[in-house]
């Protein structure tokens, strides 16, 4: 009788617990890393090409100058890049750095890294390291970096809460997210300006630069870290109808 009267509070225990560590119904078509965060309320582009476009085109353009300088980057810095794809940013940056700087390329395709790799050994780039992300959690080292970039690929991160919150960590005092990209809906490889501000400003971050510049074919915003980084669930998601007015 002792033993059936403790067996079931026992089982009723056992029963709260593994109902506990179970994602809620919302969040079981989603990432671990991305469960607490809300979801973006937009569309999502599909993942492109790893190479943006031919990189003598951007460079004739003046492309990577314009986005450096405009970022200030010096020697003897520390920078991520995320979402390098075959590195056209990535080799650019490290030149710009020097041997005594640090550029972390970083993508989420096998593929990608794949190449990225050959190619860094290839030109002998002893200040560029490589790693894996994923799709909402860049993984990058805390309080690391100067500047973390990422160019013409914001658009296609589909849990933009959780990697905006994940990366911000990754800042170093005074560091900014550089966010290149082009002003149109996310589902056509872009994001409307008032969209991108509202994303990042409810991650506790603050717009500090913002250009349009035809060099870019896009706009080329920089954001810092803004108070207390906020609470998963106090994240308030925007409205997808903020990003239709572009930059108005």
């Amino acid at each position: 009788m002792i033993r059936g009267r403790l067996a079931l509070p026992l089982t009723c225990v056992l029963v709260a617990l593994l109902t506990a560590c179970k994602p809620s119904a919302d969040d079981a078509d989603r990432a671990e890393g991305a469960r607490g965060f809300p979801r973006a309320v937009r569309p999502v582009s599909a993942l492109a090409g790893t190479e943006f476009s031919n990189e003598d085109q951007r460079d004739n353009l003046g492309e990577a100058k314009v986005v450096m300088d405009l970022a200030a980057i010096r020697p003897g810095q520390s920078l991520a890049d995320i979402g390098a794809g075959e590195g056209y940013y990535t080799i650019r940056l490290a030149a710009r750095v020097g041997s005594d700087g640090r550029v972390l390329a970083q993508d989420i395709d096998p593929g990608a890294i794949q190449r990225l790799g050959q190619r860094v050994e290839r030109e002998l780039l002893d200040n560029v390291s490589i790693r894996t992300g994923l799709p909402e959690d860049p993984k990058l080292p805390p309080n690391s970096f100067d500047r973390i970039f990422m160019v013409h690929m914001y658009h296609e991160i589909g849990e933009p809460y959780a990697f905006l919150w994940h990366l911000r960590p990754a800042l170093r005092p005074g560091g900014q997210v550089i966010v290149v990209d082009v002003d149109r809906a996310p589902d056509q490889h872009g994001i409307p300006p008032r969209q991108l501000f509202c994303e990042f400003g409810a991650v506790g971050f603050r717009l500090v630069q913002f250009v349009l510049r035809p060099e870019l074919n896009g706009y080329y915003a920089a954001f810092e870290a803004n108070g207390e980084r906020p609470k998963p669930e106090d994240i308030k998601p925007c409205d997808t109808a903020i990003g239709k007015t572009g930059t108005q």
